[in-house]
């Protein structure tokens, strides 16, 4: 019988995975659909192009590197028991080892790379559209590379590891990642727009902002909703569905869960599909308040309750999950404004806000509203504490996200690399290609004319 279980747990946890990969494919259409529609018609198919060139990059970089960071650097800067990097735990995740490929005995490996490389588009399309209409292609896909396939799964590590050295120490808990793929990506976008500068025009020569409106809202709409979706599925792909009463690495024993989260701790899906929804809901209901019926807004608000509320989302009663989410909406928008008239950072779509500032105010609150509770089922570790957060939140936004986006954005720019030029942002980044298009058009009609003649 064990036998059997544990055969029905390894196809149901293949089959499980596979699924929540499929979810999360509609976070990228999603955010392919929405900068589109940020973006002006004269910079849609940059635009497009920009982000869509983030699946083969940062496929194949995670494949070669980024999938065996995770696992090898959970002691992160060796102040864990004075370990260094952790190759006996990495040696599956190499590119050239069994597990990497096809094997027939092996039903787990490729559907969880997937779900963490889903990941990684994620954080690396969060950063996308916050420099829409400005960046070079190649060096996004640079900084693309950097977040997706190095920076977050580094953090992933430390923080969203079992057995990483954040949890151990700090006592950081980030069930649904506000910080190991929002505060990050927010972070490092940061970094990236502080070198690259706004848009032309975007602030008047007396230094107040001019708004650029997305040029199709209802685009904007399906994208934000394809996203929500999206998030559902990695809801779900945070977990670890289990079926069978087997210990777990020699800690749960007994019942048969349905699932835990990373950390190993039980959980289930009907509870993160309570909070996932008290979430969208108060964070879309806050923001509309305070963006005053403001739709770009108020569809944004849904994301950044949900981003604001899913650090603890796995321990939280609905109802709280529901006011953190509204009180992270209505800080990421009021943050947002005063950032862009204080410091004249232009992010196009408010991603630095949404993203970055709802996670690390979801960090915080979390180390207050679950102080003491265990932040691992691991005996010995450190319990969720407020300080543990907070300098978790520094790692995540500010050493992690903040610096490394900030020193690469640098470096592209010293190359000169790093921003188009302004008359090709004047007439267009699909300028040449707007050309070719029309010159194709008018080929076209005068080879019918002729036949018509």
């Amino acid at each position: 019988m064990g036998t059997n279980l544990d055969a029905l747990t390894t196809l149901f946890t293949e089959f499980y995975y596979w699924v929540t990969v499929v979810f999360m494919f509609l976070i990228h259409v999603g955010f392919c659909m929405y900068e589109v529609a940020a973006s002006r018609r004269r910079n849609h198919i940059h635009t497009l192009m920009k982000n869509i060139m983030i699946i083969p990059l940062v496929t194949v970089t995670f494949f070669f590197f980024g999938w065996w960071i995770y696992f090898s650097f959970t002691n992160g800067p060796y102040l864990f028991e004075g370990k260094g990097l952790n190759f006996e735990a990495a040696s599956f995740a190499r590119p050239w080892d069994p597990a990497m490929g096809t094997n027939l005995g092996d039903h787990i490996t490729g559907v969880f790379w997937a779900a963490f490389l889903l990941f990684s588009w994620t954080a690396a399309s969060i950063v996308s559209g916050s420099v829409i209409e400005r960046i070079q292609s190649g060096a996004f896909w640079v900084l693309a590379v950097v977040i997706g396939s190095f920076a977050w799964i580094i953090d992933a590590s430390w923080g969203w590891h079992w057995d990483g050295w954040m949890v151990k120490v700090l006592g950081y808990h980030d069930a649904y990642a506000s910080g190991v793929i929002h505060a990050i990506a927010g972070g490092f976008a940061l970094g990236v727009l502080m070198v690259l500068g706004p848009r032309l025009g975007k602030f008047r020569s007396d230094g107040t902002p001019r708004d650029i409106p997305p040029h199709n809202p209802w685009l904007v709409t399906l994208g934000l909703f394809m996203i929500y979706t999206g998030f559902w599925g990695f809801y779900a792909a945070c977990n670890v569905p289990i079926i069978s009463p087997e210990v777990i690495d020699g800690q749960i024993t007994g019942a048969t869960w349905t699932a835990t989260n990373i950390y190993l701790a039980p959980t289930t899906l009907s509870a993160i599909t309570f909070n996932f929804l008290m979430s969208l809901s108060g964070g879309l209901m806050a923001a509309y308040v305070v963006s005053k019926g403001d739709a770009f807004w108020t569809f944004s608000g849904g994301l950044a309750g949900i981003i604001t509320a899913s650090a603890g989302n796995d321990l939280y009663h609905p109802i709280q999950a529901m006011f953190i989410a509204a009180f992270g909406a209505w800080a990421a928008y009021k943050l947002h404004y005063w950032v862009e008239r204080k410091f004249k950072i232009d992010d196009a779509v408010g991603a630095v806000a949404v993203h970055g500032y709802a996670g690390v105010i979801g960090l915080l609150i979390c180390g207050f509203m679950l102080w003491g509770q265990p932040s691992s089922p691991y005996e010995g570790y450190a319990a969720i504490n407020p300080l543990g957060m907070l300098i978790g939140a520094i790692i995540m936004f500010g050493v992690l996200g903040f610096l490394p986006g900030y020193i690469v954005a640098k470096i592209l720019n010293g190359m000169g690399v790093l921003r188009v030029p302004a008359k090709v942002e004047l007439e267009g980044l699909d300028f040449e290609s707007d050309q070719a298009y029309r010159e194709a058009i008018a080929d076209v009609v005068s080879a019918e004319h002729a036949l018509v003649k």
